[in-house]
């Protein structure tokens, strides 16, 4: 009986290493005894402390929804604005689990009955508006299911959009930000989109059919892969005008901003689940060079 105790007390000091590889291997659960005075509490749930997710805004006013597969996978998640019925932004990532495929979108847009009737948007607060639905979450950010596509066609995953900056810049910055979604480029890769809500200065008008329209729009995106600088993480962020007409829509080099001047500029803390010590290497400047930019 002693010897058999031995034995197993060997194989336990043996696995001990392994299982706490595993138990760390989660980027959500890094270094979870470091300091990190900003994170979401876990009062909010457990999806509130996913790398991508913001600081939340709470109150009685800001929902958060998860937005989860029949397979229990999170999809994306939102903080919605009841009182000006409008998010402030959707958060998502990508790795190689939810990468690659193609689903043919079906343009069906929906009610999001996680919001309650009145401070839901609908059809008809687009109908006659002037604005083009604009997914937060693209559509082709999500063609590995046909599942996964159709919850990006919820109202809530949508802001209104200039038809010309929807089509136009808009894309363009979304196809650079899907460019990096590849296994050489990142192991998972995070990213918050949305448009301004929070003042006045921040809107362009509320039109008559009930829509909040922004005068902002912007991208936070973090890339965690195998670099040893700053330990595989780095982040960049892009800040731009909802207006009709770019000259060079392609050109999306002067729309950078380090992740510290887009909460500057938006008043959203990003990435506020990292450890402070990363956070605080990788929000305060941004390399464009280590994003493919000139």
């Amino acid at each position: 009986m002693k010897r058999e105790t031995q034995r197993i007390l060997l194989l336990l000091v043996t696995l001990l290493p392994f299982f706490l590889w595993s138990c760390s291997s989660n980027d959500d659960e890094l270094d979870s005894a470091t300091a990190n005075i900003n994170a979401n509490l876990k009062a909010d749930g457990p999806e509130a402390a996913r790398l991508e997710i913001p600081k939340l805004k709470g109150g009685v006013v800001n929902r958060f929804l998860v937005k989860k597969l029949s397979s229990g996978e999170v999809n994306f998640c939102i903080e919605w604005d009841i009182a000006k019925k409008a998010q402030r932004w959707t958060a998502f990532r990508w790795d190689n689990t939810n990468s690659g495929g193609y689903i043919k979108r079906e343009d069906n847009f929906i009610e999001d009955t996680d919001i309650p009737e009145e401070y839901r948007t609908t059809y008809e607060n687009y109908r006659g508006s002037g604005y083009t639905r604009g997914h937060i979450c693209a559509s082709a950010d999500r063609w590995n299911s046909l599942e996964a596509n159709r919850q990006t066609f919820l109202y809530s995953n949508m802001q209104p959009q200039l038809y010309s900056f929807n089509g136009g810049i808009w894309a363009n910055m979304e196809m650079k930000v899907r460019s990096w979604n590849t296994a050489d480029f990142r192991d998972t890769l995070y990213v918050v989109k949305g448009g301004t809500i929070d003042h006045n200065s921040d809107i362009i008008e509320h039109t008559s059919t009930g829509l909040l329209v922004p005068k902002y729009f912007f991208m936070a995106i973090l890339c965690k892969n195998k670099s040893t600088v700053n330990e595989g993480y780095k982040a960049i962020g892009f800040y731009l005008e909802h207006r009709s007409f770019y000259e060079d829509e392609k050109t999306l080099s002067p729309y950078i901003v380090s992740i510290d001047k887009l909460e500057n500029l938006t008043g959203i803390d990003f990435f506020c689940n990292l450890p402070d010590r990363i956070e605080n290497q990788v929000e305060n400047n941004v390399t464009p060079a280590a994003w493919g930019f000139q």
